[in-house]
């Protein structure tokens, strides 16, 4: 395994940085590890140890010391559990070989802030994916080799500056799987967690819109999130703020060990999950606009006191009954205002059969009114296969309609 880890080492650097155009920068490393090569990067295939490679390349390009258990490298081992959504059934008898990455600047501090993304996704789409059609490659473009550039960029700039801290700079795999290598990390972790500062998060954060549109996650972690955002956005985003250290990202398994968390996130698009996130679509510019808005937060820390961790009111974590039954649909994150609206709609489910459409917010499921999320997902409680139920929707801001869906 070492001889194989120099070669791929050796062969990810032949570039040499000086005074990169940022842009240029990105746009290389989102295409490499979003091309056809990488098979879509597969926690456990030739796919994510060639991404894995590339990544190590970078970091030892920039210098970053190696914080891994094998130089850059820490390996981790997962038994599988059947996931009932999945194409096809995992051997659950044998576990699954992925790596993290890992990378360091020892500024000598007492502290050290965690900087990370995953770099793993779907392969061939047998597991999440919402493509119907034959397998086929899922680059994932967006979900997640915008996150993984951003971090080698942050990497980069924060060398030299903000010494008040350390940077832990972490690519995870198996995110995909149910952030097996962060809950790996924070059990097995390389320098001591009573260290960390905190944690900052980069998931699909390459589809910044005209809107300026930015969810952050985690904002009641801490009682100076809102304050730094404040000073450090302020005109330049319209962010989305939720206080939850709980979502669906690797920002999770470090909230839920105490430590602060912030997760940016540009929200979810048509092409998510799809061999069409591609990385000729990813927003450029807005990763740099991210990538100098998370340098100018820690700028603006830099040299404070270590961050107290707030525990969160976790509306996604509160008990939701069981459920058989789905609309079939993708919800709209950044969407703000009550009611759940519907930023994609899953082929042959029960919602395109009944006519509802993206950008369709949904109001009542049968007698039960919809003003978020969780209501959405208690409601299907209500339901099982095969039963026939009347969903209100607005649609287009203004026209309520009632629509039968037959789960």
């Amino acid at each position: 395994m070492k001889t194989l880890l120099a070669l791929l080492i050796v062969g990810c650097t032949t570039v040499v940085f000086s005074q990169p155009n940022i842009n240029n920068e990105l746009k290389k490393d989102v295409s490499f590890l979003a091309s056809d090569v990488l098979e879509g990067r597969n926690t456990g295939t030739k796919g994510e140890l060639l991404a894995a490679g590339y990544i190590m390349g970078k970091f030892y390009e920039l210098g970053l010391i190696p914080k891994g258990e094998n130089g850059y490298l820490q390996e981790f081992f997962v038994k599988p559990k059947n996931n009932p959504h999945s194409r096809l059934k995992a051997d659950t008898s044998v576990a699954i070989s992925g790596r993290n990455i890992i990378g360091f600047i020892d500024n000598k501090a007492a502290k050290t802030i965690v900087i990370g993304a995953h770099y793993d996704h779907l392969g061939f789409g047998d597991e999440g994916s919402l493509y119907s059609g034959n397998d086929s490659i899922h680059n994932g473009a967006d979900d997640n080799a915008s996150g993984v550039a951003s971090i080698i960029q942050l990497a980069r700039i924060l060398k030299d500056k903000n010494k008040s801290n350390n940077y832990l700079f972490i690519a995870f795999s198996g995110e995909e799987k149910g952030l097996w290598g962060s809950g790996w990390f924070v059990k097995h972790p390389t320098i001591e967690l009573s260290t960390i500062n905190y944690m900052i998060n980069l998931d699909m954060v390459g589809r910044l819109g005209a809107d300026l549109k930015l969810l952050v996650y985690g904002t009641g972690t801490s009682p100076v999130w809102n304050a730094a955002l404040d000073a450090t956005a302020s005109g330049k985003f319209h962010l989305i703020r939720k206080e939850s250290g709980v979502g669906p990202s690797d920002h999770m398994s470090f909230y839920l060990q105490d430590i602060p968390v912030l997760h940016f996130f540009t929200g979810q698009h048509d092409d998510y999950h799809k061999p069409t996130d591609d990385a000729e679509k990813v927003n450029v510019d807005g990763m740099v606009a991210i990538i100098q808005l998370i340098d100018a937060i820690i700028t603006n820390l830099d040299g404070s006191d270590k961050l107290a961790f707030t525990k969160t009111k976790d509306e996604e974590s509160e008990k939701a009954p069981k459920y058989s039954v789905t609309l079939g649909v993708i919800p709209d994150y950044m969407f703000e205002g009550e009611g759940m609206r519907i930023d994609g709609v899953k082929e042959n489910q029960p919602a395109q059969l009944a006519g509802i459409l993206k950008g369709d917010v949904v109001i009542t499921m049968g007698e039960i009114p919809i003003k978020t999320m969780m209501d959405y997902v208690k409601s299907l409680s209500q339901f099982k296969k095969g039963d026939r139920t009347i969903v209100t929707i607005l649609r287009n801001n203004k026209e309520k309609m009632a629509v039968k869906v037959q789960f």
